[in-house]
Order: structure tokens, then sequence, then C-alpha cells
């Protein structure tokens, strides 16, 4: 399956928020713990990902809500499967173990929807977050110079992520939810470095960034050009924006993004922005309103949803943007003219 040729014929639908669905499900720290865990010395409620081994069945049922509602592509739970990220829980030994449980479990849903309509192939993308420790940034305001973690620290976490999920059977490498670029370009060489590594062929890299207000820039302090600058080197298969802003906050970059990037663009904005609760009160409905228009300018290729989206969103999304053909991919000169 060649995910470059659905590309060119339509615009392909990615899935909702996992961490809402999960939400939905009211669990306690007993579920997260399942058998296994049962006497880990730490709480572990909260630890998304761990579901992938204590309670499957929960995610790959997430997984094919989305792809029931006409998502082309799953992203694998595995936004916080580093050794960085699981020090939280103590749990950095079973980072790969997660990457390859939770790559499975969407793998397992994608092929049963691949089988059950052979001619809309469904994909797996491999969700590499963005890490709790930053390489741009200092945590100490009394000390801008300081780094809470190395670039080496930063490139073997990603490394070990990514062989669990190449191991677990993904289609695709997703570098997702980016407010600081260098963190970014450290998981752009570890995948450059684990396939020359393996010798194994590169699997397509999505990069998305996250916009974190309106003055247009990610919180370490970049345009989105000079974003978009900044990684194209990586020669992705696709470059785009998700979280931190609703469709309608993020509309503008997007329109932005359609012009600059030689790439295919994707964008799954959140549920618009939450209330005093920290909760979304954006509709279906209207999320597919304003990713109608876009569609209808010609800005997307991929398009669905971040934070406070559900199965409900993508449907609605899916089915407004089918209406309409994909971006088309610029036509860029490859050599000097006088």
């Amino acid at each position: 399956m060649d995910i470059r040729k659905e590309l060119q014929k339509r615009i392909l639908i990615i899935d909702g928020a996992m961490g809402t669905m999960i939400q939905r499900h009211k669990l306690e720290e007993k579920d997260y713990r399942g058998e296994r865990f049962k006497n880990w010395h730490k709480d572990v409620k909260g630890n998304n990902d761990l579901l992938s081994i204590t309670q499957p069945q929960i995610i790959e049922g997430i997984h094919k809500e989305y792809l029931e509602a006409g998502a082309d592509i799953i992203e694998t739970n595995t936004f916080s499967s580093t050794v960085i990220a699981q020090a939280d829980y103590d749990m950095q030994e079973i980072a790969y173990e997660l990457n390859v449980a939770s790559a499975k479990c969407a793998r397992n849903a994608a092929d049963e929807y691949t089988r059950k309509n052979p001619s809309k192939p469904r994909f797996v993308a491999g969700a590499i977050g963005p890490l709790n420790k930053t390489l741009s940034l200092s945590p100490d305001v009394n000390n801008p110079g300081f780094r809470a973690v190395t670039f080496d620290e930063v490139v073997e976490a990603y490394y070990e992520q990514i062989k669990g999920l190449v191991d677990g059977g993904v289609d695709l490498l997703l570098i997702e939810t980016i407010f600081d670029t260098l963190n970014a370009k450290a998981a752009i060489y570890s995948i450059k470095k684990y396939f020359r590594d393996t010798k194994q062929k590169e699997l397509p890299v999505m990069i998305s960034g996250t916009i974190t207000d309106a003055s247009g820039r990610t919180l370490s302090g970049q345009t989105l050009e000079a974003f978009y600058v900044s990684i194209m080197h990586a020669k992705p298969l696709s470059v785009g924006l998700n979280c931190a802003l609703g469709a309608q906050e993020m509309r503008p970059h997007i329109e932005e993004l359609s012009q600059i990037a030689g790439c295919y663009t994707s964008a799954y904005p959140n549920a618009g922005l939450p209330n005093a609760f920290g909760e979304y009160d954006e509709q279906p409905h209207e999320t597919a309103h304003i990713i109608e228009e876009w569609a209808a300018n010609g800005w997307l290729n991929i398009v669905g949803g971040c934070c406070g989206t559900t199965p409900d969103h993508i449907k609605h999304i899916a089915d407004e943007v089918s209406k309409f053909a994909p971006r088309e991919l610029p036509v860029t000169e490859t050599e000097l003219v006088d």
C-alpha cells in the first residue's frame, strides 16, 4: 500500500483525540495497573500509553471507532512512549514494549478495516510526541542557559521509540505537536539514523508543529515559515499543524502553510478552545463547517482532529471534505536558469 497514491486521489482523514476517548471510559488506578503492574510503587493513572499493555481491547476499540467514522490514518497510542516521558512513572524500562504494543493495537484495527474495504486502505502512523523536556528552553528562569536534557539523550530516547514502532508494524512515522523544533530535529535525526543503521527502507515521515497563540509562533519562538524551512531538509511526506488552537484560530496558518509547503499539508485542530473547566465545547458540525472552507480553497491533503475531538467530529469532517479535491503539490524548479 502506497499512501502517496491515495493522497493524489483524495483528502485523507486522520483520527481524532485518543485522550478524550480514554476519558470516556472513566478508568481508575486499578484499570491502568492491570494484573501485571498491580503492585507498582508509583501511581500510574494518567499514563494513557500504558493502556496499550494493560487494556489493549480499549485502545483497539477506540481505533475502530475512528476507522468506522472514516479515518484513513490512525495514530498509535504512543505520545509519551519514550524513556524520558516514562520517567515520570519510573517506567523507562518498558518504553520499547509500549511502542510495540501500541503499534500492534493500531495495526490490528487498521488491517481489519482494510480487509472490509480493500479500495480504502487504512494506514498506521507511529505517533512521536514532543517530550516533557525541551532542548531550546530552560526550565529555570534564573538560568537561561540551563537545559534539562541533552541532544544526544533525546536522540537516544527517540531512537528506541522508533525501533519499537517499526517493529510493531507502523506504515508512517508522525513527529507531532512540535513546540520546540530542536526536539523535532533530534527525532528526524533518530529516524534517519535508525534506517541507516538497519538498512531498511525508510518509512514516510509526517511532521506536525503547533502554533501556541495568536502571534503565529511556536512556543520556542519560530514563525511558521521558519519552522517549515528548518525541517524541510527531512523531505517529509507532509507538514502541518495540530493542537493548541481550534480550527477558527488555526485557519490563517493553514492558508499560509498551503502556500509555502513543497510537500503535502496536514491539519488536525482542537475542537475549539477549552472552556474554564478545560473542556471542549465545539460541536462536530461546527468544526467540520470551518474545515470545509479549507478544503474548498484547496489548502488540504490530510485533515482530522486533536484535543476534544471524537469519532463524531471525524465523521462530520470526512463527510464535508469528501466533496473536494486534494491540494495539488506545487511544481518546484529543480535547476537554476539564467
